[in-house]
């Protein structure tokens, strides 16, 4: 599965998903492209958007772009604190859907 990390996730988190294919978006040169048109441009090359940004569900028309979004809910965007959460986002790749968001905690 192919895995975008959104710039606010620390990215030494992709070592913990590392059966996948996992880039940031920093690493793909997206850094400061807004959120609508970030996600349009990572449906084309990847299969879930992994964020933390609570907010991204109501700020954007998710069915409309057609990726599947995976939102961890973590104390905080620190490594240690998203860590614990790897185990169970691995689990739950296999369900995802495209334009649904799967909530990660």
């Amino acid at each position: 599965m192919r895995l975008l990390l959104d710039e606010c996730i620390d990215r030494r988190f992709a070592r913990e998903l590392s059966c996948h294919f996992v880039r940031t978006v920093p690493q793909m040169g997206w850094a400061t492209i807004k959120n609508g048109r970030l996600l349009r441009l990572a449906k084309k090359e990847f299969d879930v958007f992994v964020t933390v940004d609570r907010n991204l569900s109501f700020q954007q028309n998710l069915p409309k772009i057609d990726l599947a979004v995976a939102l961890l809910q973590a104390k905080s965007n620190r490594l240690e604190d998203l860590q614990p959460l790897a185990i169970p986002l691995l689990a739950a790749l296999d369900n995802m859907k495209p334009g649904k968001v799967v909530v990660i905690s």
